[in-house]
């Protein structure tokens, strides 16, 4: 009767401590998506600043322009991380664009205030590349618990699911690129 209720208290303090550890660590997946969301509200606050930095200049490029627009205003109303990752993805894609046609206007790329918009865009991409990688982490360890033996059977127990991680669409964003040495 003592060797079960020691049993007893020992899965008992396990389910506990499973339990807890699987909140804190999806308590620290929400901060992290909530890194990502502050981020992201920077960089859509200096799209129009840019857009309309540029627009004087790149009037036959006017689609690219829309096109930036457009997707600034489907990421600010996505709601999950999946589709907010699929749209950023494709944002950044179509605002470098948009950086790569200002090559061709030297008066534009030579202003001060497109140089400062594009200093204020590269500091917000890079901090949002340290908070995705902070969300990425924080789910990589709370998805250690929920789907690794035995904590996946609390975790399971009581509802804890596997996060999705805020992964690259293009395949070519993967790829290591080509360095050729002359």
């Amino acid at each position: 009767m003592i060797i079960i209720g020691a049993f007893i208290f020992v899965i008992g303090v396990f389910t506990v401590i499973t339990f807890n550890r699987a909140v804190r660590l999806k308590t620290l997946v929400a901060e992290a998506a909530s890194g990502i969301d502050v981020q992201l509200k920077r960089r859509y606050d200096l799209i129009p600043n840019i857009v309309g930095a540029v627009k004087g200049y790149m009037a036959h490029e006017r689609t690219v322009l829309e096109q930036v627009v457009s997707l600034r205003s489907q990421a600010m109303s996505a709601a999950s991380v999946q589709d907010k990752a699929a749209i950023e993805t494709r944002l950044s894609a179509a605002l470098k664009q948009v950086f790569a046609l200002a090559e061709n206007y030297p008066d534009l790329k030579a202003g001060k205030n497109f140089l400062d918009l594009q200093s204020a865009l590269i500091s917000v991409e890079d901090e949002l590349q340290l908070s995705r990688r902070y969300y990425n982490g924080a789910v990589r360890n709370y998805n250690i618990l929920v789907e690794s033996f035995p904590g996946n059977l609390a975790a399971s127990a009581f509802g804890f699911r596997p996060a999705r991680f805020f992964e690259i669409e293009y395949a070519t964003e993967r790829r290591n690129p080509d360095v050729k040495f002359t």
